[in-house]
């Protein structure tokens, strides 16, 4: 059984910062990309950043220049530093990992459950 857990969401200032973590646990042989999408209410989840398996990055516009993305793949994790927060980043943000759980026959991707970030003075 694969595991997301998230953490580092919460409750920052306009202007501050926060980093988000996502490790995967679990009967993993690999995996691929790994990625953070955010969603609001009544609006479709988004991708904020995904970095892939050789390490290629891109980030949703709305962010570029202010959230950093990496990975420890020897502890199956991902960050999102997230720098100079706006009211707008406010959201509920996920975790996604494509990876190949041991008794698949390919990978396959995994959310995790979620961490609010709310940015309000």
């Amino acid at each position: 059984q694969v595991q997301l857990v998230e953490s580092g969401g919460g409750l920052v200032q306009p202007g501050g910062s926060l980093r988000l973590s996502c490790v995967a646990s679990g009967s993993i042989l690999s995996i691929n990309a790994m990625g953070w999408y955010r969603q609001t209410p009544g609006k479709q989840r988004e991708l904020v950043a995904r970095i892939r398996g050789g390490g290629s990055i891109n980030y949703a516009d709305s962010v570029k220049g202010r959230f950093t993305i990496s990975r420890d793949n020897a502890k199956n994790t991902v960050y999102l530093q997230m720098n100079s927060l706006k009211p707008e980043d406010t959201a509920v943000y996920y975790c996604n990992v494509d990876l190949w759980e041991a008794t698949m026959l390919k990978s396959y991707p995994y959310w995790g459950q979620g961490t609010h970030v709310t940015v309000s003075s």
